[in-house]
């Protein structure tokens, strides 16, 4: 169970505030929930999938204070890359939207978030979960059902939210989380 909270609350926390929810929350206004909501769920069960194998393969064959000293640096990078960026490219992902919503709601709202997501952090950190822990069905579940939360509070409360705490706040929290990991983690692996 631990696992699959930390997941959860490191994936989550991640998230807020991101492009996914901010998109999740667009395609809201112009479609029905449910289909957009069927379309980014089957996208983040994909991404998890393929991440948590790649974690595991990496498992299989690394000794874990590789896998430690990997990770942990690269929680720092995307902590401090978090800090350093203000949000997200709002040109480019209207652009993007425009291109793909000729499509039904929840084709666009899967590819939308398939690339979107494909590599970006959270992709990265599940793997990295994945390949530090040795149940996989915590950090898939822990690691999906976070970004579905996201995108659910996209959908429903993202606004209203983004009213009584600036967007930057959220960055700046996620940003110093995954520098707190990733410190947590090199030292665990140092001292091991």
């Amino acid at each position: 169970m631990t696992v699959f909270f930390s997941s959860f609350g490191i994936i989550f926390l991640a998230e807020l505030g991101d492009k996914t929810q901010l998109t999740a929350m667009a395609l809201a206004t112009r479609h029905p929930w449910k289909r957009i909501f069927i379309g980014i769920a089957l996208a983040f069960a994909l991404l998890n999938v393929g991440a948590v194998l790649v974690g595991k393969l990496l498992f299989a064959f690394l000794p874990l204070f590789w896998i430690k000293l990997v990770s942990g640096g690269l929680f720092l990078f995307f902590g401090v890359s978090t800090l350093r960026s203000g949000g997200f490219d709002e040109e480019e992902e209207e652009a993007e939207e425009r291109e793909l919503t000729r499509r039904g709601p929840v084709i666009t709202a899967f590819f939308m978030i398939l690339l979107a997501e494909l590599g970006d952090k959270t992709q990265l950190v599940t793997t990295s979960l994945a390949a530090q822990h040795e149940s996989l069905l915590a950090v898939f579940a822990g690691s999906t059902l976070a970004l579905w939360a996201v995108s659910l509070v996209g959908i429903f409360v993202g606004r209203q939210l983004t009213r009584f705490i600036p967007l930057a706040y959220v960055h700046r929290g996620a940003g110093t989380l995954f520098l707190i990991f990733g410190a947590v983690i090199l030292y665990q692996a140092l001292a091991g």
